[in-house]
């Protein structure tokens, strides 16, 4: 039983965009929009050279905004309540990872390198505001995104996460590498199954996993 490997866990720390909602809802699609025409606006690049600098930066640092910031001095609040202003209406609750979250035992919070104005949107969408315990964006990680150390670093802390003694859900592969390291169990929340060494366990359906864990 996948149960188990879980019974240290009271801190369960969940990505936001991706993972708690299935990504058929494609806000990215939105969002890479709003980041292509920012920093069109910033550069005067045309459209396809800016999404291209975006993907450039995301690839180089984790996130476009750490690139923008360190090439172009951008104010990170501005640039975040642009790009995330973007319609949510279409996601829907979802009882059934409303009550697997609720069963689990202990504290759970949200991390995402979104902002918390974001975060708190979507959650609310989705019906699951009140399943967490505290949501952390992307500025309370001093604007350093995952996967770097110093994100993980500063938001654990802040919450007093014990990372062994806790637990990460996350689409991207690699912001799992730090949990992995700092001893966290890892959970891969993606369609694909991959085989990285600091992926303890993936799903293509994370109300079903986390059923299975307080059965």
């Amino acid at each position: 039983m996948v149960a188990q490997y879980f019974a240290h866990v009271d801190t369960w720390v969940f990505d936001l965009d991706n993972t708690l909602y299935p990504p058929s809802a494609d806000l990215f699609s939105q969002m890479d929009v709003r980041f292509s025409a920012y920093v069109g606006r910033l550069t005067g690049l045309d459209q396809d050279q800016a999404r291209q600098l975006c993907i450039d930066y995301w690839d180089a640092y984790g996130s476009t905004l750490i690139g923008l910031i360190a090439h172009h001095d951008v104010d990170p609040h501005h640039f975040l309540a642009d790009v995330h202003a973007i319609d949510v209406s279409h996601l829907q609750p979802d009882e059934v990872l409303q009550t697997a979250i609720a069963q689990l035992p202990g504290r759970k919070i949200v991390f995402t390198n979104g902002s918390e104005n974001h975060a708190k949107r979507v959650l609310a969408a989705r019906g699951l505001t009140r399943q967490f315990d505290a949501v952390y964006g992307v500025e309370h990680a001093n604007f350093q995104p995952k996967p770097t150390h110093d994100a993980f670093t500063t938001v654990f802390t802040t919450d007093g996460v014990i990372p062994t003694k806790a637990a990460m859900f996350e689409d991207e592969a690699r912001n799992l590498k730090v949990p992995h390291a700092l001893g966290m169990r890892t959970v891969h929340v993606h369609a694909d199954a991959g085989d990285d060494d600091h992926i303890h366990h993936h799903t293509h359906d994370l109300a079903d996993f986390l059923s299975q864990l307080t059965r």
